[in-house]
């Protein structure tokens, strides 16, 4: 059976990449040791998911500026569609990412034309028969996209398979419409700061379990990831599962996240059990922050002959 499409509703920017000793203070004056302007935000997590295995199309807006003209030539080369037609007049949006010696990441976004949706948008945006449709929380928070944006996704048809990532910016979305999205939400992957805004403080298992029960009533199962620990998934009407990460040399987190959602997704697509999909999706975040970079996400071949070392090594 064929895999299914993945469709990113959410946002796409530029993002400009400061690596530093440390985080500014106010009044400092300090040099990077490197930079780079490349393409982030959900272009990390298509390239994830294209490079595993999934035909990936962007269904949210690209600017006609320079920003836009990086963005669309890099979902060019990585054989991703897009689906709209360019924004005129507005550039797509950027994000300044300063990543320090430890290597943590800090965001600054501005958005663009991804931050713009109305329903005269629907058009570009709806899922075929076998889709599956993805976004993020950045859109969901942007006075310019949320209400349109919650109004597409609580529209779904009935047989779509929706995969949301709250994101960092979780804290910024209204309560009607984080409520709206979460309740048409068949899978959340969000990180442990992420479920407790959404579900109060408390154990990865009691998060899980509010999730499932108060927040997510359609959801099949949800991701807790845990960083370097690993992830726990929930299954609804079975026993939590913790994944454990694989150890690596991290030199830099910055797009681990949408690594992991997007391989995790790929994986579900293409028929893997979620525990199965889970641990292939901790491999593909392991491997990305062993590269410098948000857009280096492993193909699925790497990262299936990573599993295979670390079996053997298991096995040994």
């Amino acid at each position: 059976m064929a895999s299914p499409r993945l469709i990113h509703v959410g946002s796409a920017v530029i993002d400009f990449i400061y690596r530093l000793e440390r985080l500014p203070a106010p009044g400092d004056d300090l040099t990077a040791s490197t930079f780079a302007a490349l393409p982030g935000g959900g272009f990390n997590m298509m390239l994830a998911a294209k490079r595993s295995g999934m035909p990936t199309a962007y269904a949210g807006k690209i600017g006609d500026g320079l920003c836009g003209s990086m963005l669309t030539a890099a979902f060019k080369a990585e054989g991703i569609d897009c689906l709209q037609p360019p924004s005129i007049g507005i550039d797509t949006g950027t994000c300044v990412v300063l990543i320090t010696e430890d290597s943590e990441r800090t965001f600054i976004s501005k958005p663009g034309a991804e931050g713009v949706i109305t329903p005269a948008d629907f058009i570009h945006m709806q899922p075929l028969s076998g889709d599956w449709v993805f976004t993020s929380g950045y859109t969901l928070a942007y006075p310019g996209s949320r209400l349109s944006q919650a109004r597409f996704i609580s529209e779904l048809p009935e047989a779509t398979v929706f995969a949301f990532d709250p994101t960092g910016i979780v804290s910024e979305i209204e309560g009607d419409i984080l409520n709206t999205v979460l309740a048409r939400t068949n899978w959340l992957s969000c990180n442990r700061a992420e479920a407790s805004v959404i579900a109060g403080p408390g154990t990865d298992h009691e998060l899980a379990g509010r999730l499932l029960t108060r927040y997510c009533p359609r959801a099949e199962g949800i991701v807790i990831r845990a960083g370097s620990s690993g992830a726990l998934l929930a299954l609804r009407g079975k026993v939590p599962v913790f994944v454990p990460a694989f150890r690596v040399e991290t030199v830099d987190t910055n797009g681990a996240g949408d690594t992991h959602v997007g391989s995790f997704i790929a994986a579900l697509g293409r028929g893997k059990p979620p525990v199965g999909a889970l641990r292939y999706a901790n491999a593909a975040a392991a491997i990305s922050t062993t590269r410098h970079g948000g857009s280096v996400a492993p193909t699925a071949s790497e990262i299936n002959q990573f599993l295979t070392r670390a079996q053997e090594k298991n096995s040994a």
